[in-house]
């Protein structure tokens, strides 16, 4: 007989993504391992008088979701702010956001979040003139959905000190009127950087905005409160069934948070957080990326890997065109580093036995990524390196094999295709153009070629919710009939979210399926997510979540 189990999950639908043994009925937990997979008669000569038992009553049982482009300490904070998805016409904005300012009264900035480049409609742009209408007396920023965009009022521009502009790198800017004053549009991070100091919440977003740390050890208070913002997080990605996510922003202090957390034994995720590569910084400071991938190592928290931008979105005008935007005669957008520089930075990370994930939009920009990580092969040798270029909301048929000839990791989103999940089709498939539609978000094309694609939500940007994110996925729709289908089939998203997570992560051998030996990290839906239409999958939701044998999210 078996020693007693930690738990059993049994009378279940076991999805298990391992090609030896696709199918079971129950699976068995022991000390954060699975240790059995296959039929609920011999699952059940595992139980004990300690051992839980969960019934998944027929419905599926998944590995746990691997998340693998999140910002989760900016995006737990925002849980708190303005939610503006959906809001439509200036009469929505202003009755949304006067609410909201009368529930809190004590912020130091009025945050909305999701608002939508079209919010006024008629192709009038937001301007701060339109939000003092609103509310003149506080500080006011809304941000677009995909977070490269900020809109401000004159109160919060005037208290930034950038009402007269500010210098930006490229790809940066203060978007100056005609009467010599902010118009109150800021495009990236640079720009907006002022409006969140004013907030007080610069420590949650400095891992995408500088990359650096605090100015000053935070307060015993500062540290708690940071904690807890974390915590929010971690709880809020668990309730969705995610037990593994990779953060696309970082720096130290966000790696010494989670392991404080894992040390009170509260860590309801595994997370791994990468070295934010960003201007000014120098080769030399890569250094620092090496020591963060040395002293955090474990299968909990983790670094080991280096991000960067290349480029911004499409929407705002700032991803990096190899043609010129189809609405835009002669702008290509700028890139934020040269393809010497590029190529540079990728040999010196590569060198260094490190990942490179880089955000590249723009085909141009996936293009100088590309070539980077070329060049960074041919100086230091090929290796099983697997640098991710995260996004690719557009490139070209020459650079869609050179993603496998590479080995390249695709890290796309299924919520970001235009006409997905409630987004509008303007102004990005315009901006795009007819005839690179074809060439847009192209899952399938890139898969086909043999690359790995791996699928996330780049939350907050979008929902952090993967049964939302799958379903998109299945349910993509072409913008004309003679484009590509792009769609993927239920099993190839689950895939994306599991499988093809843990192989981004070097973790394929202990995660992202359910199979004896590897981490107890699995989710039991709500009913048979094979047997739903896929129209219905968003009503299947998680009921519990496990992460290394414990139980981290119970509806």
């Amino acid at each position: 007989m078996p020693s007693p189990a930690d738990l059993i999950v049994t009378n279940a639908r076991v999805l298990t993504m391992d090609d030896d043994t696709p199918r079971a009925e129950a699976l068995v937990v022991s000390n954060g391992e699975i240790a059995f997979v296959g039929a609920a008669s011999e699952a059940a000569k595992w139980a004990g008088p300690e051992t839980t038992i969960i019934d998944a009553r027929g419905a599926s049982v998944l590995p746990g979701f691997i998340e693998s482009h999140v910002h989760l300490f900016m995006g737990a904070a925002e849980l708190v702010h303005l939610q503006l998805f959906g809001v439509h016409g200036f009469d929505a904005l202003s009755h949304k956001l006067k609410a909201y300012a009368e529930q809190r009264p004590n912020d130091k900035v009025l945050f909305g979040q999701a608002c939508d480049y079209t919010v006024l409609g008629g192709g009038e742009t937001l301007t701060r003139h339109h939000l003092d209408r609103i509310i003149a007396d506080r500080p006011v920023a809304l941000v677009a959905p995909d977070h490269h965009t900020m809109w401000a009022n004159t109160k919060a521009l005037e208290l930034a000190g950038i009402l007269n502009g500010k210098a930006c790198n490229p790809g940066n800017e203060v978007v100056m009127g005609t009467d010599g004053l902010a118009t109150g549009e800021l495009r990236e991070s640079e720009a907006m950087t002022p409006v969140v100091h004013l907030a007080g919440e610069s420590r949650v977003r400095l891992g995408i905005q500088t990359g650096g740390e605090p100015d000053r050890k935070p307060t015993p208070q500062e540290w708690e409160a940071d904690k807890a913002i974390m915590c929010r997080g971690l709880e809020y990605a668990a309730s969705h069934g995610i037990t593994s996510f990779h953060n696309m922003d970082g720096n130290l202090y966000q790696l010494e948070i989670l392991a404080e957390i894992e040390k009170e034994g509260r860590l309801l995720c595994r997370g791994q957080v990468p070295f934010h590569f960003k201007k000014p910084m120098t080769l030399a400071d890569l250094e620092k990326a090496s020591g963060m991938a040395r002293d955090y190592c474990s299968e909990w928290v983790s670094s080991g890997m280096v991000k960067v931008f290349m480029d911004g979105v499409l929407d705002s005008g700032t991803a990096h065109m190899i043609e010129p935007y189809a609405d835009m005669p002669g702008w290509r957008g700028e890139p934020y580093f040269s393809d010497a520089e590029f190529a540079d930075l990728a040999t010196e990370i590569d060198g260094r036995g490190l990942q490179i994930a880089v955000h590249a939009i723009g085909d141009a920009a996936v293009r100088t990524v590309l070539d980077g990580y070329a060049a960074a092969r041919e100086a230091n040798g090929p290796r099983d390196s697997r640098h991710r270029i995260e996004h690719i909301e557009v490139t070209t048929d020459a650079d869609m094999p050179r993603f496998a000839d590479l080995g390249v990791i695709a890290s796309m989103q299924p919520p970001h295709p235009p006409g997905s999940m409630g987004l509008p089709l303007e102004p990005t498939v315009s901006k795009i153009g007819r005839d690179r539609w074809r060439l847009a978000y192209a899952w399938r094309t890139i898969k086909e070629t043999g690359a790995h694609v791996v699928f996330a939500s780049d939350w907050p940007v979008s929902p952090i919710d993967p049964i939302a994110g799958i379903q998109a996925a299945v349910l993509r729709k072409r913008w004309a009939d003679d484009l590509p289908d792009h769609a993927f089939s239920l099993h190839e998203a689950i895939a994306a979210y599991t499988v093809e997570g843990a192989y981004a992560e070097f973790m394929e051998h202990r995660k992202g399926r359910i199979k004896a030996g590897y981490l107890a990290d699995i989710v039991v839906l709500s009913s048979d997510i094979e047997a739903v239409a896929p129209e219905a999958l968003h009503e299947v939701r998680p009921v519990t979540t496990i992460c290394g044998g414990r139980i981290t999210y119970q509806a």
